[in-house]
């Protein structure tokens, strides 16, 4: 069986679409066992899956293959996650920076701008 590495990112739901998966191999977002392909690229058994998300770097083996989109129970018969737990915690630092950051409107206020300023002006070497 031959399956397309784009139709297979999709169908183990590394993805939500499958033009998705595609647009993330065709930005060198995906690579098999440490090189950028094509998203035309044939997946075979046995090969890494390496999927660069945020500042993390997300591993998967290839266990089988499929030809249709398969339901979130059944993903772990054809791909396994080997991704180490430091890069894990990674993603999560990520996703917290960003929630603390949406909290905020991004721009600090009148005071904290003055804050800051006497802040670096302490710092300020002479």
């Amino acid at each position: 069986m031959k399956i397309r590495l784009d139709k297979y990112i999709w169908a183990v739901r590394l993805s939500k679409t499958r033009s998705q998966a595609s647009e993330l191999v065709a930005k060198g977002r995906v690579l098999i066992n440490n090189a950028h392909v094509k998203p035309s690229r044939e997946v075979k058994i046995g090969e890494t899956i390496v999927l660069l998300k945020h500042s993390s770097r997300f591993e998967y083996k290839v266990l089988g293959l499929l030809d249709k989109r398969v339901g979130a129970a059944l993903v772990k018969d054809y791909i396994q996650d080997t991704t180490p737990p430091e890069e894990i915690a990674k993603l999560s630092a990520y996703k917290e920076a960003q929630r603390n950051y949406r909290l905020t409107d991004g721009k600090p206020t009148k005071k904290d701008r003055r804050e800051l300023d006497s802040f670096m002006d302490d710092w300020q070497i002479d």
